[in-house]
Parts: C-alpha cells; structure tokens; sequence
C-alpha cells in the first residue's frame, strides 16, 4: 500500500465507533477502499457485524470526514434480497445491503464484485464486465490489483461491476468501465 502512495491504518471495525473511524480520516485522505470480510469460517451474525455493519461504519465514517471517494469489496451475486438460510445466503445478503447503502449514500462509490477469491498468484489479466462467469477463481492478488486501479479512473464512479480471470491487463480492462462493448 505505501508503494503505491498509500497511507495504511489499522483498525478493528466491528468495536470502534464511527468517530474513532471517522478520526482515522483526516483531511489528507482522498479514499477509503473497504476489504475486510469476515471470513469463511464465521457464522451468520459476523456476516452482518462485519461485512454489512463494518462496511456502513465506514460510509459514514467516509461522510463525516467528507471522503468523497469510497471503494467496496463485494461479492458476485451479492443481494440484500438473497433467498436461503445458510450462511452463504447470510454473507451475500448481508453484502448486497452494505453495496445498496454506499450506493444510496451520494459518495463517490466503486463496488467490485469478484468471483470466487483464490489464494493462487494473480496473473496481471482479468476479465471485468456487468455480470461474468460465476464458476470462476479470480486470484485475491488480481483483485487487489482491480481495487487500486479503481481508484485512478475517474469512469469507475457510480459503477458496479464483477471481475472473473480474464486476458485484459487490469489497468486496461479497468480503464474500459463505463465504455461501450
């Protein structure tokens, strides 16, 4: 993160208040990139204290600090709306509702939805469209890569869009959002 000019700050999202977290974003931040989750392992509550009540934490962290610009890891069939009772339908509920209040609240957004994360080297190359092919494994390196290139392209904005193993160089196949086909 500092390599790419970025200031890390460590924080645990689930016990800080919003004016701790708000405090951590001072007037020298121009982004924040939310990508914490709570894992494979944890059960249906954690879903809900970390990747939807952290991630608002941070929106309105985001807010008071007027950091306009705010990047969400998120999940390919994400949706607060998700029928299911196991976990998995917990997660991807609970992250469907976190993207639906970025989106409603007048940041700056990007949401990211890759497919399935994979711990394999990341290739350099993915695949970024409006809805890709969800029995893929992108790499968590590609998407990293994906989520800071978000943040120098202006035409990401106000989008969504999932990410799958693809032949485009991510600065290029992130520089096509928003383009026509």
């Amino acid at each position: 993160m500092r390599e790419a000019g970025g200031t890390p700050f460590v924080c645990d999202l689930e016990s800080a208040s919003e004016e701790e977290v708000a405090g951590a974003l001072d007037s020298s931040v121009d982004a924040v990139v939310f990508a914490a989750g709570a894992g494979p392992g944890s059960g249906p509550e954690r879903k809900w204290t970390v990747d939807y009540g952290a991630a608002v934490k941070l929106i309105a962290a985001a807010e008071a600090s007027r950091t306009d610009r705010y990047v969400m890891l998120s999940s390919i069939g994400a949706d607060p709306d998700r029928p299911g009772e196991d976990v998995f339908a917990e997660y991807l509920r609970a992250k469907g509702r976190a993207d639906a209040e970025l989106m409603a609240s007048g940041l700056d957004y990007t949401i990211v939805r890759p497919t399935f994360m994979s711990d394999d080297p990341g290739t350099g190359r993915v695949h970024i469209a409006d809805h890709v092919d969800e029995d893929t494994r992108v790499s968590r390196a590609d998407v990293a890569a994906v989520l800071a290139s978000t943040l120098h392209h202006r035409e990401t904005v106000r989008r969504t869009f999932e990410v799958a193993p693809g032949d485009v160089p991510v600065e290029e196949a992130v520089a096509s959002v928003g383009s026509p086909a």
